[in-house]
């Protein structure tokens, strides 16, 4: 009799709401890698591309270490029959054409250019993920990261430049430019163009900013295109002590990772001018 009314209390407990096996997924996007691999549980996770577990790009490689790496094509997908396929709207669009017309679930995730944009992509990853609640928590620490970020900047006159390697400046639509309007510093690559620009050496040293925000403070050139990081006009102009860094990977996609990026400038603008 107990046996009995132990199996029924089971499949009363299957089929409670919320009981249902939530969607597995396929991530064929670096960016969409780092929404699942921080909201969707492991099992849900059925492959990712090639690029989740590489340290420079993806804020969580180490949780993409043992799952199935993926080079993004149509053929290798299908086979695994997930529930959904998610990826970037300037992935190849004729893998995500096949995979929509053999009646695959694709859902695309443009480049967050907002903290707002980062939010929203983090909430819609969430709702198809069936993991709403982490989705919740992960954007409420991203607001409060920025309530600090915030007054950490408040009332400082900083004139900051966000420089990548080969002279490379973001410009004034892309998630560096809010990040820096959020914490109310002056963005000396907002006018280089709308999504950002290669500029000289020369011009770099002629806009004379009080620091420099990198996405690594290596020591050295690890070959050409981080060698113009470290020219000596740049050193003088802007020693260690005036570099910032944020690390790539923590900004290069939307995902929870932006809350720690978002500390991570607020210290670094508390290292520069402490109160």
């Amino acid at each position: 009799m107990r046996r009995r009314l132990a199996v029924a209390a089971l499949c009363l407990l299957a089929l409670a709401p919320g009981a249902a096996a939530k969607p597995r997924v396929v991530s064929i996007n670096m960016c969409t890698d780092q929404l699942v691999l921080a909201l969707a549980d492991r099992e849900q996770i059925l492959g990712l591309s090639h690029l989740a577990a590489d340290p420079a790009l993806s804020w969580h490689w180490r949780q993409a270490g043992g799952l199935p790496a993926l080079a993004g094509q149509a053929e290798e997908v299908l086979p695994l029959k997930a529930d959904l396929v998610m990826t970037a709207t300037l992935a190849r669009a004729q893998t995500r054409a096949l995979l929509t017309r053999q009646g695959q679930r694709v859902e695309t995730f443009a480049s967050a250019l907002t903290i707002g944009e980062v939010k929203a992509q983090i909430a819609q990853a969430g709702q198809l993920l069936a993991q709403e609640e982490r989705a919740t928590a992960a954007n409420a620490r991203i607001d409060a990261a920025l309530a600090r970020l915030r007054s950490a900047g408040h009332g400082r006159a900083l004139r900051i430049l966000p420089l990548e390697r080969r002279g490379w400046v973001s410009g004034r639509d892309s998630l560096i430019a809010d990040v820096l309007a959020q914490a109310g510093v002056t963005n000396l690559g907002a006018g280089a163009s709308a999504g950002g620009a290669l500029i000289s050496l020369e011009r770099l040293v002629s806009l004379r900013p009080d620091a420099l925000l990198l996405s690594s403070g290596n020591a050295g050139a690890e070959d050409q295109g981080g060698a113009l990081l470290h020219h000596p006009a740049l050193r003088r102009m802007a020693p260690v002590r005036r570099r910032l860094v944020i690390p790539q990977a923590m900004t290069v996609c939307a995902g929870p990772m932006l809350a720690e990026a978002l500390d991570r400038l607020a210290d670094e603008l508390t290292r520069l001018a402490p109160r």
